[in-house]
């Protein structure tokens, strides 16, 4: 698929990053350059962390003990300030998202750098990792 075409293709977009009230703490912090970017394009928001069935607001999550890829592989975690293990449902939110990206003729995926789900570079995040493996083209905003 020709996706440098802004009239093919669609692209999966962190919903944070384009004004929808989804981060962790309920703040709208709508990324700028992110929707520069997906100007002209057709795309669509996703939210990992809404779609493993976490609440908006929620507690503040990191991985402990690696990234991503090894939350997937079980040997790291995702654990809320309070300490709650929500490793299960980070897997279960980046599935989902891998789930719409096969339905659709994704071009590309523009997700919300930092965050444990969604982070391309440094620790990379769970979602991040699961789309990566499926050859999906990940941008960082």
């Amino acid at each position: 698929m020709d996706c440098l075409d802004k009239e093919k293709g669609i692209f999966l977009v962190s919903a944070c990053l384009v004004g929808l009230a989804t981060r962790y703490d309920g703040r709208i912090k709508e990324n700028r350059d992110c929707r520069l970017f997906l100007e002209g394009r057709v795309w669509l928001p996703v939210c990992p962390e809404q779609l493993g069935g976490l609440a908006t607001p929620r507690p503040a999550a990191d991985i402990v003990g690696g990234d991503g890829g090894a939350v997937l592989d079980g040997k790291a975690r995702v654990v809320t300030v309070t300490g709650v293990d929500v490793s299960a449902r980070f897997i279960a939110g980046a599935r989902q998202v891998l789930v719409i990206a096969g339905q659709q003729q994704i071009c590309g995926v523009c997700l919300k750098s930092g965050s444990p789900s969604c982070a391309v570079r440094g620790v990379q995040g769970v979602t991040a990792a699961l789309l990566a493996r499926h050859g999906l083209a990940l941008h960082e905003f």
